[in-house]
């Protein structure tokens, strides 16, 4: 049976492995570090946590996170309403516009179709994208989801959902490699991928 350390730094240890990203090595380290470090550190990192539970939430339109409803970029007039970017998850739409390409509007769906994991069309924000797409100025959505196999079949629901519509779908061009995450492509390659977007077939 493997050794576990006493009480509070094994939790603390164990809560730390459970968030994506962490495992027992890295959960170990920050645990220690956090028990070395000033009071005033550790009530820093206390209270972000603590303040991020209480004041955000998901926008009503779009799905990003914000802390008032509508967020920043549904709220922004100067942004252009005819176009839809449909992303996986919040930190897409950062990615995305970290590239200085894309003045259009976002849409969250909050994960991708996955039936390994359970996940359904039903499960993602999906409805709320048809609803906003009805009596709406939008002419083109942008399917800039993950290049890997849950990504592509979301992909493909969705082009053949708004194929009944008359909105131009697109997605974004070559130069993300399969299999990898939006999160971690450079500026310049999704730049160009989002410049070089092509219609889906």
């Amino acid at each position: 049976m493997a050794l576990a350390y006493d009480g509070a730094i094994q939790r603390l240890i164990d809560a730390f492995a459970h968030l994506p990203g962490i495992g027992p090595k890295g959960a170990q380290r920050i645990a220690f570090y956090l028990l070395n470090a000033s009071d005033e550190e550790s009530q820093g990192l206390i209270d972000a946590i603590a303040e991020v539970k209480e004041k955000i939430r998901f926008c009503d339109i779009c799905g990003n996170v914000c802390e008032a409803s509508p967020c920043p970029v549904c709220a922004d007039p100067r942004r252009d309403h005819s176009v839809i970017c449909v992303v996986e998850e919040p930190k897409d739409v950062m990615s995305i516009e970290r590239t200085r390409e894309y003045r259009g509007l976002y849409h969250v769906l909050g994960g991708v179709i996955n039936p390994m994991a359970n996940v359904q069309p039903s499960d993602l924000n999906i409805a709320k994208l048809i609803e906003r797409l009805k009596d709406s100025e939008v002419t083109e959505v942008i399917l800039a989801l993950n290049p890997n196999v849950e990504g592509e079949a979301t992909t493909s629901f969705l082009s053949q959902l708004l194929s009944q519509t008359d909105i131009t779908v697109t997605r974004l061009a070559s130069g993300l490699p399969v299999g990898g995450d939006l999160e971690y492509a450079d500026e310049i390659t999704l730049g160009r991928a989002l410049a070089g977007r092509r219609a889906v077939v």
